[in-house]
This record gives C-alpha cells, structure tokens and sequence, in this order.
C-alpha cells in the first residue's frame, strides 16, 4: 500500500509538472502570433489538455513501481513557426516556445517553495513540507534539467539549433533525425546509459540540494 500511494503522489504530481511544462510552449506560441496551441485547447494548465496516456501515466507508474529509467512525456504542443510574428526569426521563435517549457517548470518550483516557506511558519507537518518538496520542486527542477539537453525532441535541441551557426546545422538535422534512437539508448544500454545518466544526475543533485538549504535557511530565518 505505502508503494502503491506513493506511485499515486508521484503520477498526480508528473502531470502537474508536465502542464506546466506544455501550457509553457502553448502561451509563448499564442504570444507569438501562432493560434494553434489556442485552436487545439492547449492555451490552458487544465492537466487533461496535455496527457499522453503512455507517456503521461503508464511509463510514470512503471518508473515509480520497478525505479526503471524510462522516458516521460506530455503531448506535445503543435506550432506553426510560419505563424510567429517577424519580429523574431523562426529559429528564434522556436527556441523561446523551447525555453518556456523548462522556464514553467522553474516557475512551479520557486511556487511550490513559497508555499512550503508559508506552510512552515505556519507549524504545517514536516512530512508535509516534505512531500511537497519531493514530489513538486526536486520533480520540476529534474525536468526543466534533463529538458534543456541539447538533444531533440527535448527543449535543448531548439535551444541549440538556435545557439549554433548555420554552418553547424548539419549537426542538427543529424540530431534532429536520430535524437530519440540517442535517448532511447541512453535509456536503455546500461553501459552506455548509466554513465550518462549519471552526468546528468549530478547538477540535478547539486541544485536539489542547495534549493533545500535555502528552503530551510528561509523558514529558519
């Protein structure tokens, strides 16, 4: 029963996280000039807008019942680049409807924290507060993190398409068209995939952990 709560606490607050995330792309899109997200009723933080079925819930009670390294995903926001106001060229408009998924994710984050920093002075239970760090903060945090690798489909890809020069972007169509062999693998291989992933992990550690101590040194304070 406690694993069985906890892959409940841990699906609810993935999809809280990933509207977030999506409704991110969807109003930066609208703000650019596209109406698609807006026609599509993606312009919203309604969390039944943006589920995958695999993605959003059954690949999330898999990672949390067997602790399974396995990609999660919300559905993605369609936007047409053609549509974005010429202030901005398409490359740019496509790397800030890229960064605003991530940029929500920090949002919800620094949210959450300044209602544990409320709850807490207010004498809320420590395993509250903790909970709500968990599952809400470290989960944002990790996916604004592992969303801005500069792999596509995830944000960093348009992040470096952007960054690099046009006589780099054969690297990215390259990226472009086998990204998610190169996720899927990093999933998947242990040899090749552990060592990455815990690269990865490693800066997710660090700023979890100096986020805390701020979380405790401003309830403390």
């Amino acid at each position: 029963m406690d694993q069985l709560s906890t892959a409940i606490l841990y699906l609810i607050a993935f999809i809280l996280c990933i509207a977030a995330h999506e409704f991110g792309h969807a109003w930066v899109a609208n703000r650019l000039g596209d109406p698609t997200p807006r026609l599509q009723g993606r312009l919203t933080l309604a969390p039944q807008h943006h589920i995958d079925p695999i993605g959003t819930i059954l690949m999330p009670l898999i990672m949390a019942f067997t602790s399974a390294p396995l990609l999660a995903w919300g559905r993605p926001v369609q936007i047409n680049p053609a549509a974005f106001t010429r202030r901005f060229s398409m490359s740019t408009g496509r790397m800030l409807v890229a960064i605003a998924g991530p940029l929500m994710n920090l949002v919800m984050a620094l949210l959450v924290s300044v209602i544990i920093i409320v709850a807490a002075r207010l004498g809320a239970p420590d395993h509250l507060l903790y909970a709500a760090f968990h599952y809400l903060v470290q989960l944002n945090l990790s996916l604004m993190i592992f969303n801005l690798l500069p792999i596509p489909p995830l944000d960093g890809g348009s992040v470096l398409a952007w960054l690099l020069p046009r006589s780099m972007h054969n690297l990215v169509d390259f990226l472009a068209r086998y990204g998610g062999i190169m996720l899927m693998l990093l999933v998947l291989s242990p040899s090749l995939g552990l060592p990455v992933m815990n690269v990865i992990a490693y800066p997710i550690r660090v700023i979890t952990a100096y986020w805390l101590l701020g979380l405790n040194l401003a309830v403390g304070s």
